[in-house]
């Protein structure tokens, strides 16, 4: 969620009697990146502007229940447009590492201090995760689960990779699906008579049966690595389970989204007519999602957010390329930067929305102050169903107030 920048072709300087290479040039933003990000980030702070809630209100409709299914996580397999939130921050952290790259190059600087930075901010990221999560807790909570502690935890993989060449790359994303799905597929299933709720699974559970099982909630191959990884750590009791069925090796497949990013990243800095790579970026994202939607409709691998699975990551990572190639065909191709101005806002200070959106004490000041200066039934204004869609609007408004204040002043929080 850093800033993305992207360098101005074909612009070139001279330094005594030679001519520096274009892409040595300082970079300036890819806007449709920007974009992207603040759509999300938007999209993510409103938390859809809470209509699942409304839909709740419309039990027999089935527009009410498509918006409602598609502003909330999958319950295990399958995909919602909620789901897409974090894959796109995944892929967006990918897309930005060639520019970034391009950008200290430009200045000067060299391979062991890129290095430093990759894994500066890569720690700052973990530390950020580790204390949203802790937010009203009796001590720190070591989870690994959020968006930023995972791209955290891949990002200095992927800085190691951004010097391979892109076949390279894509050959290495290939060997890390594989084998992480091999990795599930041979951890032994739980034994007859297993009691579920040991790890947090209900009787009501719509189990996955047959060879899909090894994807099943809670006790596959990467809650048994969390069963002894997080448990190194101080906890106020034992870890036993993530409720949700989030796990900290999802990193490892997420890497992977963020190299497909980073290919996307390194397409969109070469010359080729926009044209051209909105195509391609169009075709690999329909593969993506074909491939995907094939291995789990077999059987062979079930496409779980939650737990990242390979078909997962093909599948999200196909829509994520289809995201960014309508960004980038409507701002940077058909120049509609204006009417994209608003994301781009809060795309420059993603750091600083995500926090604003997390941090809990924060809205309750805004919601607590507003009610305090417009009285408390200010929300209920269009009846008590969409109350909640009003309020994140109004609150996610005020918070787009304070990124564009930061904009007109400059102020951008990175990492």
């Amino acid at each position: 969620m850093s800033a993305i920048t992207v360098e101005s072709p074909g612009t070139k300087f001279s330094s005594s009697d030679s001519i520096i290479p274009a892409a040595l040039q300082i970079p300036r933003r890819l806007a449709s990146l920007d974009a992207y990000r603040g759509a999300i980030m938007l999209f993510l702070a409103s938390s859809g502007l809470e209509l699942s809630g409304a839909a709740r209100h419309f039990p027999e409709s089935r527009t009410w229940g498509f918006i409602g299914y598609q502003l909330e996580h999958t319950r295990w397999q399958g995909c919602s447009a909620w789901d897409l939130i974090q894959p796109s921050f995944m892929f967006m952290a990918g897309v930005a590492l060639p520019f970034s790259l391009a950008n200290r190059r430009a200045k000067g600087q060299s391979a062991s201090k890129m290095w430093m930075h990759i894994l500066w901010r890569s720690l700052v990221l973990i530390l950020l995760g580790f204390f949203l999560r802790s937010i009203g807790r009796t001590q720190t909570y070591f989870t690994f689960e959020d968006v930023v502690t995972q791209i955290g935890l891949g990002y200095p993989f992927l800085f190691l990779l951004a010097f391979a060449r892109p076949r390279t790359q894509f050959i290495i994303a290939i060997v890390i699906l594989v084998g992480y799905w091999a990795a599930f597929a041979f951890y032994p299933l739980p034994p007859e008579g297993f009691n579920y709720a040991t790890v947090g699974v209900s009787t009501r559970w719509q189990h996955l049966t047959g060879f899909a099982a090894h994807w099943d909630k809670n006790t596959n191959f990467a809650a048994g690595f969390d069963r002894w990884f997080l448990n190194l750590f101080p906890r106020a009791s034992r870890f036993e389970f993530n409720a949700g069925g989030y796990q900290t090796l999802s990193f490892i497949p997420s890497l992977v989204t963020m190299v497909f990013g980073m290919l996307s990243g390194e397409l969109l800095r070469t010359h080729q007519p926009a044209r051209r790579k909105f195509v391609i970026l169009i075709v690999a994202g329909i593969v993506g999602i074909i491939l995907g939607a094939i291995l789990d409709q077999t059987g062979i691998c079930p496409s779980v957010k939650r737990i990242w699975t390979p078909a997962w990551t093909l599948y999200c990572g196909g829509w994520t390329c289809l995201l960014l190639a309508t960004f980038f065909a409507l701002i940077d191709w058909a120049g509609l930067r204006r009417v994209a101005f608003p994301l781009i806002v809060v795309g420059m200070n993603s750091i600083a929305m995500y926090c604003m959106t997390e941090i809990g004490p924060f809205q309750q000041f805004i919601r607590g102050t507003l009610k305090t200066h417009f009285g408390a039934g200010m929300f209920e204004t269009a009846g008590g169903t969409y109350a909640l869609a009003i309020e994140a609007a109004v609150i996610t408004g005020i918070q787009w107030l304070i990124c564009f204040w930061m904009y007109r002043r400059k102020i951008f929080l990175r990492i």
